[in-house]
């Protein structure tokens, strides 16, 4: 029972932590270029990790090929062209919407699997939860008669943030490194960074100039870099290991519904119909893509059994192979 109150407390505590970042962002959005602001977020917490990887006694040093491939897909997917594509899109959209939106990621993931991995197969299930994801962008992206291009523009961007995070995924997955998650993540954020400050440099709407430090865009930045993103990073993977990757996958879809909660209470955000049917098509979407899998994890709760482990990092669940 002490292991489900503390399951149950990290993954409230990550959804909390991830569902108000998309608030830090609307607030840091405010003062801060939004591509320099994803590269300021990044150098906080690259410093962040580097210095906790060194006090923790991680090897960092990237010694093989597959440590810097995975570094180089990390950096260019799931930290640049993720982040400069979701800080722009959500500087067109509601925070609520950036969140939802967002949470269409373990939707589209299975389309690229099925590209890129040998043996992954299109399933009804699979492409029918695709579809529905969809169609749930499709919901959220109807124009608003008051912001016809903003709001498409916006929805358009956070989709292709989406699509980047889930195509960065697929490809780590097709390459293994021995160094530690947390050295690689912290490579990863660095590169990211500079990607992010180099794309910053080049964009024509963007300067340093145009961005004031003002305590609240520090205060954002600060809560993004180290609690958003470290604190958010090792909450991630300590809870990986605890409730297995089912479980974690879920926090995709409590996260938008404490982000647009927040949206509306803390910035009075307009909370539409549109975005609510397009979420829960989505999370529809979601479900019918890994029925099995919650399936599995909600009769492994009631009865109270283990998962089965094979070797040292890989986990069986509902005959999928997951890497720890």
């Amino acid at each position: 029972m002490r292991g489900l109150s503390r399951t149950s407390t990290l993954f409230a505590l990550l959804a909390t932590v991830w569902g108000t970042s998309f608030l830090a962002i609307e607030v840091g959005l405010a003062d801060l270029p939004p591509v320099l602001f994803a590269a300021l977020r990044f150098d906080v917490a690259a410093a962040v990790l580097f210095a906790y990887v060194v006090v923790a006694g991680y090897e960092w040093r990237p010694a093989r090929w597959s440590d810097w491939a995975l570094i180089a897909i990390g950096g260019t997917f799931l930290i640049g062209a993720h982040y400069a594509l979701l800080f722009v899109g959500q500087s067109y959209v509601t925070s609520g919407i950036a969140a939802v939106m967002m949470s269409l990621t373990p939707v589209v993931t299975p389309a690229f699997a099925v590209w890129l991995l040998p043996k992954e197969r299109l399933t009804l299930p699979t492409a029918v939860g695709i579809l529905l994801g969809l169609v749930g962008v499709a919901i959220i992206a109807r124009p608003d008669p008051a912001g016809l291009d903003g709001q498409l523009v916006g929805v358009a961007l956070l989709f292709l943030s989406a699509v980047s995070f889930a195509l960065g995924s697929v490809l780590a997955l097709r390459i293994r490194s021995t160094m530690s998650l947390v050295s690689l993540q912290a490579w990863m954020m660095l590169v990211g960074a500079i990607a992010l400050h180099l794309t910053s440099l080049v964009h024509p709407a963007e300067s340093v100039a145009a961005a004031t430090f003002s305590p609240t865009a520090l205060l954002a930045l600060a809560y993004l870099g180290v609690a958003a993103t470290v604190g958010g990073f090792l909450c991630y993977f300590e809870l990986l290991e605890e409730a297995g990757p089912v479980q974690v996958s879920l926090v995709n879809y409590v996260t938008p519904m404490i982000a647009v909660l927040v949206g509306v209470a803390a910035l009075g955000e307009p909370l539409t119909e549109a975005t609510l049917v397009g979420f829960g098509v989505i999370l529809v979407g979601f479900l019918v893509i890994k029925w099995g899998a919650v399936r599995w994890r909600i009769r492994r709760l009631s009865d109270h059994r283990t998962e089965r482990s094979v070797g040292d990092d890989v986990v069986v669940v509902a005959g999928q192979f997951y890497y720890r």
